[in-house]
């Protein structure tokens, strides 16, 4: 990894960005996430109704980024419980699928590489080693190191992007977020970071799979660089470095 002074400091996201979570593990967490919410939502020991446990996914990840974040001020849901039960999903070798060269790719790319991702620790952890990537990261960022004054703060908070900046003494010109999600990106370019789209493994609009994706991906302004897969970002670092003085 380049430790020259004005190389890059790439952020990149794990699922649906480095891996095909649409594939097979997303289905899996968003059923253990309705067995849950339902669970929660239950009155009289009858399960909520999957019209009820779409609604407060959708509403809550449209008002606070993430649907846990929903849960824990509404419905008094602890964190470390609703991760480590919407993601046991059982060995993650069958369920995994991903384009082959990403470490030479990650090598490839100047500068060093942080992992940010919503996603908690462990299965974080499981996923970067099953793909051999866990050597390329200078750290680690997982959804439970998201604090902000003791509070959750996933993507696409502003104030934990700040405090990541502040923490690794980077200033945000410097880096380049590389994610699927729109709302992540938005945040911060608004911060000054450089964006890049990953759209290959996009299959919905929305996290509980009833908004499906407009034939055209059309590239909003709060991205610089839209690819379809991350093995095209070398091609693209001419772009990304052009764009660094652009608003």
């Amino acid at each position: 990894m380049s430790s020259l002074p004005h190389a890059p400091v790439w952020l990149f996201d794990l699922d649906n960005t480095l891996h095909d979570a649409s594939h097979a593990i997303f289905p899996a967490i968003s059923a253990n996430m309705n067995t849950y919410i339902a669970r929660v939502l239950s009155v009289d020991g009858v399960p909520a109704t999957q019209a009820m446990v779409d609604a407060a996914r959708l509403g809550y990840w449209k008002r606070y980024g993430a649907t846990l974040l929903g849960m824990m001020r509404h419905h008094q849901v602890c964190a470390t419980d609703f991760l480590h039960q919407t993601h046991d999903i059982g060995p993650l070798e069958a369920l995994l699928r991903a384009e082959r060269g990403l470490g030479r790719l990650l090598r490839r790319l100047p500068g060093r590489k942080i992992l940010l991702t919503n996603a908690p620790n462990s299965y974080s952890t499981e996923i970067v080693r099953r793909l051999k990537l866990h050597n390329h990261f200078s750290n680690h960022v997982a959804i439970e190191h998201m604090r902000v004054h003791g509070q959750l703060r996933p993507k696409p908070s502003k104030l934990m992007l700040r405090r990541l900046l502040r923490k690794h003494g980077i200033a945000a010109q410097r880096c380049i977020l590389v994610e699927d999600t729109l709302a992540n990106l938005r945040t911060a370019r608004q911060l000054g970071l450089r964006t890049v789209w990953v759209t290959q493994y996009l299959k919905m609009a929305d996290p509980i799979g009833r908004a499906p994706l407009p034939r055209a991906l059309k590239c909003p302004t709060y991205v610089n660089v839209k690819v379809k897969s991350v093995r095209q970002l070398p091609a693209r670092l001419s772009t990304l470095r052009r764009s660094i003085n652009k608003p």
